[in-house]
């Protein structure tokens, strides 16, 4: 093994180890602590972990061998034994490390709150290393390669959201409790979102003219943003077209809708949300 390799394998460990303990904190410091339901795998393990005392982590580990060997050949080998490791880390953080750290007795709201931050933080830092925690995350995966035309959103979020309603009518049966814990697994969606993407998103600008140099040249000017040329015909009209392609950040997009108005206010401008954007002037790849 080289001392790249090394290197790259101590970084995982150390992401694994970090994300772990953040999932472990919001699992069981707040959401456990505070008698809510928590989704996944880890939910149905929580749930005997109410009744029969038995670790959330260990139990998590024996829910996952036989969804771990009924996915193997859907994973491939690389991704499967990464996962395997970064399962295997983050339950020991969720069973020997979070209960050191105390727990959260306080208002159920804000619980819920930094459980969904602090998990959806830890599961960012994992999934950014291209790995996952196991369980849910293979069924899910094995499904798409099974089924690439189901939506993998809606899935997720029905067997979370089940999980969640199940698990909270079985150990308290408070219909408050199930609903802050469908209002963590929401934060915790939206939070490893906007740590994976939010941070790189941006706006994609699609304009249609007659002027495409003379546009191009006033974002330039502007924003310092370069575009890109585009050939295109109206489909009506027949008459050749010029798009100009450009992608900046938010604050940018001002900039370039009025770079437009000033050289070409007949011009058709187009504006996406870009959830990332990597290349010169942006995120490397």
């Amino acid at each position: 093994m080289n001392w790249k390799k090394a290197k790259e394998m101590v970084f995982d460990i150390g992401a694994d180890m970090a994300g772990g303990l953040l999932i472990a904190i919001g699992v069981y410091n707040f959401a456990v602590a505070s008698g809510f339901p928590v989704a996944g795998i880890s939910g149905i393990a929580v749930v005997f972990y109410h009744f029969f005392g038995i670790p959330i982590g260990a139990m998590t580990n024996l829910l996952n061998i036989p969804i771990a060997i009924f996915c193997y050949r859907s994973l491939g080998k690389q991704f499967f034994l990464k996962s395997i490791k970064t399962m295997l880390i983050s339950n020991i953080m969720l069973d020997a490390v979070a209960p050191l750290f105390p727990v959260y007795e306080g208002d159920l709201m804000l619980s819920c709150i930094c459980m969904g931050v602090f998990s959806g933080i830890g599961f960012a830092m994992i999934y950014a290393r291209d790995t996952s925690t196991g369980g849910a995350d293979f069924i899910f995966m094995a499904v798409r390669k099974w089924k690439p035309h189901i939506s993998l959103g809606k899935l997720i979020i029905v067997f979370d959201f089940a999980v969640v309603i199940v698990g909270g009518i079985l150990m308290q049966g408070d219909i408050n409790r199930i609903i802050y814990g469908l209002i963590a697994t929401y934060i915790l969606s939206v939070v490893v979102d906007k740590v994976m993407y939010g941070i790189d998103a941006g706006k994609l600008a699609l304009i249609v003219t007659a002027h495409g140099q003379e546009v191009a040249d006033k974002i330039d000017e502007l924003t310092q943003r370069g575009s890109t040329l585009l050939k295109g015909v109206g489909s009506y009209t027949k008459e050749e077209k010029q798009v100009v392609m450009c992608a900046c950040n938010n604050k940018q997009m001002h900039m370039v809708q009025k770079a437009v108005k000033e050289v070409d206010e007949e011009a058709f401008l187009v504006t996406m949300e870009s959830s990332e954007v990597r290349g010169k002037g942006f995120k490397p790849h």
